[in-house]
């Protein structure tokens, strides 16, 4: 049994991640309804680095203990299909594709990018928010860093700690290094809780949240809740042939498990064939996928994608003396 384990060891260490076999298995799959390919963001992952930024550790029981369950009433009419970006056309934060990196900060960037979204959409607010923050001063209460967290405990944080803009403290891992070819991991940063712009104050930075909440998994709770307030984080699990994805509806066909993974989703709606799909936002880069966004089938709790959906809404607190901006309806 040792030298079993020893040896899938060894073979995720040194066998890459994109592999020809699972890309000819989904494109001959009569049922796929999705098209695999070269992805040239994980060219030279191994299985091993690629499980390394699926961040999303699974959440302890104790962790969800009193978080409200937010669902919304069957008579909220929903459109047929719906993308947030058109939606809401002047927030342009919803439309951006972000990079992670050699880290496992997936949990965090959806949260923050989700928060950033939900600023522009209540508040009028144009802001871009720090992953760095979340990542390096949340600490274990979030989970371990580049090494996998918790999406909720992220929200937890915008509403206990805020979170201060990137131009105060951007994300670490932009040093010039291109895809393929850089180091295989990075650890986490350390937490400074000082704005690297100067004159800048940490505590007038900060932008928080009012609270922090699940969405109930039907579908319908998940829709209302995206069309009325925004998106949302979610967590899923990925297998291997995710990671070839191209375009098209996914849906699991071959491969094991790799990890949890979180993003952002934006909006859904029904392909030419007939699949009611979600529209969701990475953080790998454009280089992946269609362009950095993905389907994958609605309804169906497809890789667990409706089980764990998180969110919360933006404070005015701390805003008045950071922005002059019109505001919209306030959330208090």
């Amino acid at each position: 049994m040792y030298m079993q384990l020893a040896g899938a060891a060894k073979a995720e260490h040194s066998l890459g991640i994109i592999q020809k076999d699972i890309i000819q298995t989904v494109n001959k799959h009569p049922n796929a309804g999705w098209t695999a390919g070269h992805n040239p963001y994980f060219a030279n992952y191994t299985i091993e680095q690629f499980k390394h930024i699926l961040g999303v550790k699974p959440t302890p029981p104790g962790l969800l203990a009193g978080v409200p369950i937010q669902t919304h009433p069957e008579s909220v009419d929903l459109p047929k299909e719906f993308d947030a970006r058109t939606q809401w056309s002047s927030c342009s934060t919803i439309g951006n594709i972000l990079d992670q990196g050699h880290c496992g900060a997936c949990w965090a960037f959806a949260a923050v990018e989700a928060l950033q979204d939900r600023f522009c959409i209540h508040l009028n607010m144009s802001v871009t928010l720090s992953v760095n923050d979340l990542l390096a001063c949340c600490g274990f209460l979030c989970g371990s860093g580049c090494n996998g967290g918790y999406p909720i405990s992220a929200w937890r944080y915008f509403r206990r700690s805020g979170i201060v803009t990137e131009e105060c403290d951007p994300y670490f891992d932009q040093t010039g290094c291109q895809h393929p070819g850089c180091e295989p991991a990075y650890p986490t940063p350390k937490c400074q809780r000082k704005c690297k712009v100067q004159n800048q104050v940490w505590k007038e930075k900060k932008h928080f949240s009012v609270n922090a909440y699940r969405v109930h998994s039907d579908p319908h709770d998940i829709m209302a809740e995206v069309y009325k307030n925004g998106p949302v984080e979610v967590a899923f699990t990925v297998y291997e042939d995710f990671a070839h994805y191209k375009s098209g509806v996914y849906k699991h066909i071959t491969g094991g498990v790799m990890g949890g993974h979180a993003v952002k989703l934006i909006g859904w709606g029904t392909s030419d064939a007939g699949e009611d799909y979600w529209l969701l936002a990475n953080q790998w880069n454009r280089g992946w996928g269609d362009d950095g966004y993905f389907k994958i089938i609605r309804g169906k709790n497809e890789c667990g994608i409706e089980e764990d959906v998180t969110a919360g809404m933006p404070s005015t607190k701390n805003t008045a003396r950071n922005n002059d901006v019109a505001f919209g309806t306030a959330i208090l």
